[in-house]
């Protein structure tokens, strides 16, 4: 096996036990805020937060990470994350934790994710050879739904045992274990390298710009996965938990059920990703596999009234994701020099993703203000609806999950051949 591969394993593992860390802080503190104040909204707007300054670093984050040593940026961004989590555990500890403060501590992270993320990313090229990028993108898949499957459930039953200050200790003491393996195990290649050129960032971004203007493949997928986003923002990865505690009377514990079958959903689709077996068709992965996620996940999640049918939904939501990873993956680093690769990841980030902060936003309000009261009025199509959907609260966010399951499906198929003819010669 190759040393440098060697190294990356090491680093996926003791980065993904972070990620267990943040992922479990992240569910109990959505625990906490619905029961805090009941709204979806609420909710989004702790993602909106984290997103939107993601999206506006990023767009000069990449030229930064291009020339400067990944492994520092990752370290600096960690830590600064890490104090983030310390001043929410005393605040909780306190009993002075207000959700303006959560959501500033949200935005503070969005904006070392900035940084964090395309630096990642970058190291990922450095440390894979390139005829096994898509196993390490399916070994990222498994292990970050492995910890969606256990995050939930972690989460829960510490929180219901001991409140949130146990789940953010928790989360401090894996990014510990992180950064110790980041900054004494690992050595990334070349990374004690600088780029020479004295350009300024934002003439950085714009190269990253135009190569993508250049390259009407990668520009026509991130293009097309900023519509997928904003679809996925809109119900799956916004309302869900909102919808499974209105529908099942608040069970925490039905919320973990279904945040757990998803992760396996994740898991199963990334042990096939990492076989090796699914490395041909870049485009194919992404569209086909957009299209399944949408039409078997979002419908069936949208009619389903119970645990079952909603862990159901979620396993054929899930388990085509990474298979849409890894074929991005192997378009980026097959046709991305890797002079560019921060700064194009960064502009790719903020393009993709700038969808995201509206389909949060829109999907709370959406919830909150339309469909929800929709249904409650009973008209003539809300009644047809319900024989759809079901009644009573939660309902128009169900109705919310057709209309994504359809639209994202759509959208998918329809541009799968437009993508198919950007092919460089």
């Amino acid at each position: 096996m190759d040393k440098n591969f060697k190294k990356y394993i090491v680093f996926w593992l003791s980065q993904s036990v972070s990620q267990l860390g943040s992922q479990m802080t992240g569910f109990a503190l959505i625990l906490w805020a619905y029961t805090q104040s009941k709204s979806a909204m609420t909710v989004s707007l702790m993602s909106f937060f984290n997103y939107v300054p993601y999206i506006l670093v990023s767009i000069v984050a990449g030229s930064f990470v291009d020339r400067h040593r990944k492994k520092t940026v990752m370290l600096v961004s960690d830590s600064i994350a890490a104090v983030c989590s310390l001043a929410v555990l005393l605040l909780s500890v306190s009993g002075a934790l207000r959700m303006y403060q959560i959501y500033a501590v949200n935005f503070v992270i969005g904006l070392m994710n900035a940084f964090q993320q395309p630096a990642s990313a970058v190291a990922m090229g450095k440390l894979v050879p390139e005829e096994k990028i898509a196993q390490a993108s399916g070994m990222n898949s498994f292990s970050g739904n492995l910890v969606m499957v256990l995050a939930p459930v972690l989460s829960a039953s510490l929180f219901a045992f001991g409140g949130l200050w146990i789940v953010l200790l928790i989360d401090l003491m894996s990014f510990a274990a992180a950064f110790f393996v980041l900054l004494v195990l690992i050595r990334i290649p070349q990374d004690d390298v600088l780029m020479a050129d004295k350009q300024s960032v934002f003439a950085g971004c714009s190269e990253g710009f135009s190569y993508l203007r250049r390259n009407k493949l990668i520009f026509t997928v991130i293009i097309t996965m900023a519509l997928l986003n904003f679809f996925s923002r809109l119900t799956y990865e916004n309302i869900l938990s909102p919808m499974i505690l209105a529908r099942s009377g608040n069970d925490s514990v039905a919320l973990g059920i279904v945040n757990a079958v998803m992760g396996i959903g994740g898991i199963v689709g990334g042990i096939l990703v990492a076989s090796g077996r699914f490395s041909g068709d870049g485009i194919r992965m992404i569209y086909l596999s957009a299209m399944l996620s949408f039409l078997l996940g979002d419908l069936t999640m949208g009619v389903g009234r119970g645990v079952l049918a909603w862990s159901f939904a979620g396993l054929m939501a899930s388990l085509p994701i990474p298979f849409i990873n890894a074929g991005q993956n192997m378009i980026m680093y097959r046709d991305v020099p890797a002079r560019l690769q921060g700064r194009i990841f960064a502009v790719r980030n903020a393009i993709q993703f700038s969808t995201i902060p509206v389909g949060i936003l829109l999907g709370g309000f959406l919830a909150d203000y339309v469909f929800e009261p929709f249904m409650r009025r009973q008209g003539i199509l809300a009644q047809l609806l319900s024989l759809i959907v079901g009644e009573g609260e939660g309902s128009g966010m169900a109705v919310m999950f057709l209309c994504t399951g359809i639209l994202g499906s759509l959208f998918s198929l329809l541009f799968y051949p437009s993508s198919k003819d950007t092919r460089p010669e």
